[in-house]
């Protein structure tokens, strides 16, 4: 029995794609007198057949050797295509941490979508999401990787534009597609080429030829930039981070997977090609740079947007900045940390203001506040997934950071000043949130707003547990650093920037007028921020003008030269027919003339003395020859 489970957990990723299958009747009408939760409860139920199974396989192989799955599809000749499974601790981890957010998810969203007519659709969109997910994490072959993330753009795709009817949730579902189809088509020419240098796409295989690859600088720069072009599209970060900020115009419960697990699946990737980008210190260094730039620039703009959903999807683009710079130092171990503190973290601050929005019907920072009183577990909540996110002992984020810390302190001591940089600015944007929602005067719309149900309180409840334990859950996994190994400054260093962050987040002053503020220096710092240094607008200018400007002219070309053309064409082929048909009288002797005088003008040209240079002679003898060679 327990092989069984063992050789059957390639089939893990199927459970979410079948609750998304059985939610068919149900999302596309045929089955209308029972209401649409039935869809969601079978959906629930093949999410809890996958964490359990996916619990008793991890039970059984925790602690011991990686094993591999694979099944041929079919081989020609050399070439051998199969799909290899991964099934070790870490990926088993992984994949547990998915389908359990997403059960917790499911459960949040039954709460907070039940009145909304496309619930059975929403649900079926979540089953396909968690089972690309999963898919992605125990994928052993980079182009079964590939098509997952291929599952989960598309998936992307059709849960922001769920409310399909608003025009904003078009743009931003197209934005956020096109976004990202930009850095897969570069990581799909990266899988070729690897795939014809390597002679395979599984993970092993492209492990042995990068050790012992001998590529000139030049390609393996290149090769390494396009399969990094991926995870910076699905991480969201610098210049491929626009489309999460949009994002969040998908239904809430929705946006808390995004900012918490597809960011961090691409975080995944990226940590399971870090061998093959080591070829490449350039690579490498682009990590670092692009890593460090999202990091410092998304925390800056989280301070700025009064939109509390896009406050926390810029601090997510900030914290997987920090995990980009650990997986271009090399640090594998502290960047699967981080994703597992931010993971967890960021889900909870996600099902917090999720309830906040349920509630209040707005997720405008300036409609706000004095909601601690009439939601205190909302509120409760959010504290500890803020307190969980930042490096305050002895929660999860504390514990990532100091990793961080003592592996940088050493070499690169400026990467500690970035990493306390944007813990601080990170405690200061979770704080000032925090005043602006539950703290302060009650406003018109958060007045009488109550406490949420149990279907959101629940697994909101359950989720902060969860957060609670993150330490514990590093403590059973032997991955905290004994007490006389830490770095006692850096640790003091940490909780320093933590505090001071949360001490300003505390003291600054909190305006409503935030959206026209009436000093200029404070208004040109105020919106170079709130529209992410105008980012959006470069790009209007520079790519989308030069693509716009070249689609205009190939438009043109098509039209007036191409087509012009062509029609040319015809139509000197319907005046020569018209023509011709003229000059065929039926008269027999007018035909012998015709001929008679094309004999005498070939013979003209073949018998003028300038054109003896041409070897008319040869030509024909050669001709002959070669028919003579062809007939039997």
């Amino acid at each position: 029995m327990t092989d069984f489970f063992i050789q059957t957990t390639w089939l893990i990723p199927f459970y979410g794609l079948l609750g998304a299958v059985l939610t068919l009747p149900w999302s596309t009408g045929i089955i209308r007198r029972t209401g649409p939760r039935p869809a969601a409860y079978f959906n629930l139920l093949m999410t809890v057949g996958a964490y359990l199974h996916g619990l008793f396989v991890f039970s059984i192989l925790w602690d011991q050797a990686p094993q591999t799955l694979s099944f041929n599809w079919f081989q020609v000749a050399d070439f051998n295509f199969s799909f290899t499974w991964e099934i070790s601790s870490v990926s088993l981890g992984a994949m547990e941490l998915i389908t359990g957010l997403s059960l917790l998810t499911q459960m949040f969203a039954l709460g907070y979508m039940e009145k909304d007519f496309a619930l059975a659709r929403f649900f079926g969109l979540m089953g396909f999401f968690e089972g690309a997910m999963s898919g992605l994490v125990i994928s052993g072959s980079l182009l079964l990787t590939y098509c997952f993330l291929e599952l989960l753009t598309l998936s992307t795709y059709l849960l922001v534009g769920f409310w399909y009817a608003q025009p904003l949730v078009i743009k931003a579902a197209r934005d956020a597609f096109l976004t990202k189809r930009v850095g897969d088509i570069l990581l799909l020419i990266g899988v070729v080429a690897l795939s014809n240098f390597a002679g395979s796409t599984n993970f092993s295989d492209l492990y042995q030829w990068a050790a012992s690859a001998n590529l000139s600088p030049i390609a393996a720069t290149l090769l390494c930039l396009v399969l990094l072009a991926g995870p910076v599209g699905k991480c969201a970060q610098f210049p491929l981070h626009l489309w999460l900020d949009e994002a969040m115009e998908a239904p809430s419960p929705a946006s808390g997977l995004r900012n918490s697990l597809v960011v961090s699946c691409g975080a995944y990737v990226l940590i399971k090609l870090q061998p093959i980008l080591a070829i490449s210190p350039v690579a490498l260094a682009t990590l670092v740079t692009i890593g460090a730039v999202t990091a410092i620039g998304s925390s800056l703009v989280s301070l700025a947007q009064i939109d509390i959903k896009r406050a926390l999807s810029h601090s997510t683009s900030a914290y997987m900045g920090l995990v980009f710079i650990a997986v271009g130092m090399g640090q594998i171990n502290l960047a699967l940390m981080m994703i597992l503190a931010h993971v967890i973290a960021k889900a909870l601050l996600f099902m917090s203001i999720s309830s906040v929005i349920a509630t209040t019907n707005t997720q405008d920072l300036t409609e706000m506040g004095g909601l601690g009183k009439t939601m205190p577990i909302t509120a409760g909540a959010f504290l500890i997934g803020t307190v969980a996110l930042i490096g305050l002992f002895p929660f999860g984020g504390f514990w990532a950071m100091q990793d961080g810390i003592n592996y940088f302190l050493a070499d690169s001591s400026w990467l500690v000043g970035l990493l306390l940089l944007v813990n601080g600015l990170t405690a200061l944007n979770l704080t000032r949130i925090f005043r602006i929602v539950f703290l302060g005067s009650s406003q018109l719309k958060t007045r009488c707003a109550p406490e949420v149900g149990w279907q959101l309180g629940l697994p909101m409840v359950i989720m902060a547990i969860t957060t609670l334990s993150v330490p514990g859950m590093l403590r059973s996994l032997n991955v905290l650093p004994a007490w006389s190994s830490v770095n006692q400054q850096g640790i003091i260093l940490l909780i320093l920037s933590s505090l001071l962050g949360c001490i300003i987040g505390s003291a600054i002053k909190i305006q409503r007028n935030w959206l026209n503020p009436t000093n200029k220096t404070v208004r040109f710092v105020s919106n170079l921020l709130a529209y992410d240094f105008y980012i959006e607008q470069v790009y209007q200018y520079s790519v989308v003008f030069v693509v716009a400007q070249f689609s205009k002219f190939t438009a043109w070309f098509d039209r007036y030269i191409l087509d012009s053309s062509v029609n040319f064409v015809g139509l000197a082929t319907i005046w020569s027919g018209q023509g011709m048909k003229y000059s065929a009288s039926g008269r027999s002797q007018l035909y012998l003339l015709t001929i008679l005088l094309g004999v005498s003008l070939l013979s003209i040209i073949v018998s003028w003395e300038p054109l003896q240079f041409l070897d008319f002679s040869s030509f024909f003898n050669n001709r002959s020859v070669m028919q003579a060679e062809i007939l039997p």
